[in-house]
């Protein structure tokens, strides 16, 4: 039977996770059961059929299936994060060619502890404190575009801490002088005024290089930093069923309504220039290897197999 197991590599010799994730959204969907929440069958249900094409050569590309578009669920999640990934890319490569001067920076925003009960409430503030924060004249004068986003991780003690991470692209003149240029304690009173914080907040920022292929500070690290989970699978699904509940239903009220990632300034133009539609319409089309199936020659369906805990040919 072994040989009748779904096999979908990347054109890397790398495994998708297919069986992994269906594998943490069944855990998450029996949590929300429990919770009583209604779409927990809905979630459930995702990506219980896969159906690819493939090519000659045996490589896939998925093409039809149904997903449940949770905010937590970890298939959504994954497809989500590739989807946001290879949309940002194609943001940043054209506003490097439309500006060539400019310049990149990662910004990190922090903010106090929350707890589940002001998760929501806090989310919201930061969301709105970053539209003020590029208001500001000094940020303002030099800034070409942004794109942000929220990450929540989970602390042992039951609280929560929001963060957002903001990829920058500025005009060269913010590199001339002090009157231009922003250093980390400005930018952590800017970031304290436009919170309405009593205390100063912890902020990092980082020139990035976009000359640079990988590794720390490279364009493409930035990019995944920005384009990755809002809450990573492992910090909600856990050994203790106790503490996954307390959290996935803190999570679920904490971050109903509000947006993972958001464009500004150039980045907004180009997204729309390049007619780049919201992510979730097309967790399908997210292939992290761009494979490209030239000829079709034969269909390949894939059913989750509840007994034996994964994914089979038919």
């Amino acid at each position: 039977m072994s040989k009748n197991i779904l096999k979908d590599v990347t054109r890397n010799g790398k495994e998708r996770p297919w069986r992994e994730r269906k594998l943490e959204n069944l855990q998450y969907a029996e949590y929300l059961r429990i919770l009583n929440f209604k779409k927990a069958n809905r979630v459930k249900e995702c990506g219980e059929v896969l159906r690819f094409v493939a090519d000659d050569e045996g490589r896939l590309r998925l093409y039809q299936t149904w997903f449940c578009k949770s905010r937590l669920c970890p298939l959504c999640n994954w497809r989500r994060s590739m989807g946001q990934s290879n949309q940002l890319m194609q943001v940043l490569d054209e506003a490097h060619k439309q500006r060539k001067t400019g310049r990149f920076l990662f910004l990190t925003l922090t903010a106090e502890n929350a707890s589940g009960e002001n998760l929501k409430q806090e989310v919201r503030k930061m969301g709105r404190a970053i539209s003020k924060l590029f208001q500001y004249k000094k940020p303002a004068k030099n800034l070409l575009g942004y794109v942000r986003s929220t990450e929540i991780t989970i602390n042992k003690n039951g609280t929560y801490h929001q963060h957002m991470h903001v990829l920058l692209f500025v005009k060269p003149t913010y590199f001339k002088d002090s009157a231009n240029y922003i250093n980390q304690a400005e930018w952590s009173k800017l970031w304290q005024r436009a919170m309405k914080l009593d205390y100063q907040p912890i902020v990092n920022v980082e020139a990035v290089r976009s000359n640079k292929a990988k590794g720390k500070n490279s364009l493409i690290a930035s990019a995944q930093e920005t384009a990755k989970y809002q809450v990573k699978s492992k910090d909600i699904l856990t050994n203790d069923q106790e503490r996954d509940l307390q959290v996935v239903e803190d999570l679920e009220q904490g971050l109903a309504g509000s947006r993972q990632i958001s464009y500004g300034g150039l980045f907004k133009e180009i997204r729309k220039q390049l007619q780049l539609e919201d992510v979730d319409a097309h967790l399908i089309n997210v292939d992290d290897d761009k494979v490209k199936i030239d000829e079709v020659v034969r269909e390949v369906v894939a059913k989750w197999d509840y007994n034996k805990q994964n994914y089979f040919i038919w």
